[in-house]
């Protein structure tokens, strides 16, 4: 708008601070940004959750860049409510043909790869409360929703209505689930 204008390095540090003749106040260019407020330097920061986003632990993290642990849980916390903005922002008025409503339990991968057997498996799904539920377009391999909790209708409904407000209002696509009863309810009376 116009409004903005450049007003140097506030102390010679690396951020750029702004005036805002609308508000007349001052802000750097970080605010509302991961970086806003943090005296380590980005590099530290992105390699921190590279590190975590290639399934390194938060403490070998911590252990890897020398950083406290609890600073590496902070600034992934951070990160994810970004993002978690930043899809927002994004992701309206989908409109898709199919959307693939799913539910998933860790412990899948195990029987898989040999680990257990599927009755063992079953039996530790039964007192596990987290599954990770998701709601996509199939076609493009689009996520719509994700969400982790138990396998309930109130999560069902929740995973529902997160992929109904991404999708465009007169979107009426084709719902594809694994057999799941609650996918019904859900739907129906949302």
């Amino acid at each position: 708008m116009g409004n903005r204008r450049a007003h140097g390095h506030p102390s010679g540090g690396r951020w750029r601070q702004f005036y805002c003749r609308a508000c007349q106040g001052y802000v750097l260019e970080t605010l509302g940004t991961l970086c806003h407020g943090q005296r380590p330097s980005v590099e530290l920061i992105v390699r921190v959750l590279a590190c975590l986003a290639e399934g390194l632990g938060i403490r070998g993290t911590a252990r890897v860049f020398e950083v406290d642990p609890h600073t590496v849980l902070q600034w992934l916390v951070e990160a994810a409510e970004q993002l978690r903005a930043f899809s927002q922002y994004f992701r309206h008025d989908v409109w898709v043909r199919q959307v693939h409503l799913d539910e998933r339990f860790a412990l899948r991968s195990a029987v898989k790869e040999g680990e257990g057997s599927e009755a063992e498996a079953i039996e530790r799904l039964e007192r596990s409360p987290q599954w990770v539920w998701v709601a996509m377009d199939p076609e493009r391999k689009r996520l719509l929703a994700i969400d982790v909790g138990s396998r309930t209708l109130a999560m069902a409904q929740r995973v529902v209505h997160h992929g109904a407000q991404v999708l465009a209002p007169d979107c009426a696509p084709l719902l594809l689930t694994d057999g799941f009863r609650a996918y019904m309810t859900a739907w129906l009376t949302h």
